[in-house]
């Protein structure tokens, strides 16, 4: 990978396009820390300490790095475009005329990203108006007194939620900008970017909470669910497909053999997304609603992430909702109908019917490991809080997903432009 970078650093044209993606990671990470108009630097940086035991907002923080609880420009980070994005991608399968959009083309894809943005917008209002009426009430940080929001006339409060909206804008603008004219997907890098700049403030909280010893086992068990997850994550079933030859005019098309890729883990990161998205909601409840039952219950077994009954509900959703997107994401028929149409089939299995009931059959079996990692993934770090006193593990299902994902990818993008602009061949 590091001769990869150094390669491209040569390259004049590949030079140049990482240090624009460079120079927008930067300009991103300062917005991440610019506070926004209203808001107390002092009274954050006080209250601060105290919402990091706080777990209710701990995914939105996650993706914005550490922004959130900074009440910062752009304290929402990608959240809204990821939100609206799994929206729009579930609304695909439901909508007919969406389903149509995607299947025009280029310019169906033009107009779901277009709806993709202004369902970003609107989501990003309404989280804004959220999180500045949770400060200005005090629940952001429920055990600061500190008056995060010294003016809360109307128009201050307009402004925070305005200046936080357009934020979340810029961000869509800052991610496109880096997928057009720089390297790599500019939305993955900028989560990216955000959950890396997290790890070095929770390897240093490990290290003085639980000592240097602790903080050794943790990097080097780190270490090991990296290589794991790169593992599993280029892990794939290849099914072969055979392509029968066809005269088109005066010229013979077909007879080549390739395979159907199908990775192990199909649904990526999003099962643990909705999985502890829902699992917050009883903590946001009972912020809300003041039932001593309810809160006891929650404080007793869902607000520590370690507790048994927590790790199985978490560990049950993530296994659900990886079969339930995989489903609806992975259409046996449309692929077997497109098969057929062009000559392809499985050697043994007959085209139509039959391929689609075999792809939905690999499909079901091969989605239990990848279910199964996900959930192991996600569910052993927290099994380790004991272990790292309380503190966060930076090595995080969601987090260690999303870098080894991401780096890949990107590593991937710049081997395949070297390929282009030198390519080494036998003669050379």
């Amino acid at each position: 990978m590091l001769t990869a970078f150094a390669r491209a650093f040569r390259t004049p044209d590949l030079r140049k396009k990482l240090l624009f993606s460079f120079g927008i990671i930067v300009l991103f990470r300062v917005g991440s820390v610019m506070p926004a108009p209203g808001v107390s630097t002092r009274a954050v940086n006080t209250c601060l300490a105290a919402a990091k035991n706080n777990d209710v907002y701990s995914l939105i923080n996650l993706f914005s790095g550490g922004a959130l609880l900074q009440l910062s420009i752009f304290a929402l980070g990608i959240m809204p475009y990821i939100t609206s994005s799994i929206i729009i991608q579930l609304l695909v399968v439901v909508i007919p005329r969406l389903e149509q959009l995607k299947k025009e083309g280029s310019s169906g894809e033009a107009k779901l990203t277009q709806y993709t943005r202004y369902l970003t917008i609107a989501l990003a209002v309404l989280q804004s108006t959220a999180i500045v009426s949770l400060a200005r009430s005090g629940n952001l940080f429920p055990s600061c007194t500190s008056a995060v929001i010294p003016n809360t006339s109307v128009f201050r409060i307009a402004t925070i939620v305005i200046t936080m909206t357009g934020g979340t804008a810029m961000i869509m603008w800052l991610g496109e900008l880096i997928t057009s004219k720089g390297i790599g997907n500019g939305m993955s890098l900028l989560i990216f970017t955000s959950i890396a700049a997290q790890l070095p403030s929770q390897g240093t909280s490990i290290l003085q909470a639980a000592g240097a010893p602790v903080f050794a086992l943790v990097c080097l068990l780190g270490l090991a669910i990296v290589v794991f997850v790169v593992f599993v994550e280029q892990s794939q079933r290849r099914i072969p497909v055979q392509y029968a030859k066809r005269l088109i005019g005066r010229k013979m098309y077909g007879g080549t053999s390739t395979y159907l890729p199908m990775k192990v883990n199909q649904a990526g990161v999003i099962p643990v997304i909705f999985a502890s998205s829902l699992l917050q909601i009883p903590q946001l409840l009972s912020q809300v609603w003041h039932n001593t039952t309810f809160q006891d219950f929650d404080n007793n077994y869902l607000a520590r992430g370690d507790h048994p009954l927590y790790l199985l509900m978490y560990f049950g959703l993530i296994l659900f909702f990886t079969y339930f997107y995989v489903a609806i994401t992975f259409n046996p028929p449309e692929i077997a109908d497109n098969m057929k149409k062009y000559g392809g089939f499985i050697p043994g299995i007959r085209p139509g019917r039959p391929t689609a009931e075999y792809l939905k059959r690999v499909s079901d079996r091969i989605t239990l490991p990848g279910a199964l990692f996900l959930g192991v993934i996600t569910v052993l770090p927290l099994m380790l809080l004991n272990f790292t006193k309380n503190q966060p593990f930076p090595f995080a299902g969601t987090s260690v997903l999303i870098i080894v994902g991401v780096g890949l990818e990107t590593v991937k993008q710049i081997e395949s432009q070297l390929m282009l602009r030198n390519y080494e061949g036998f003669l050379r």
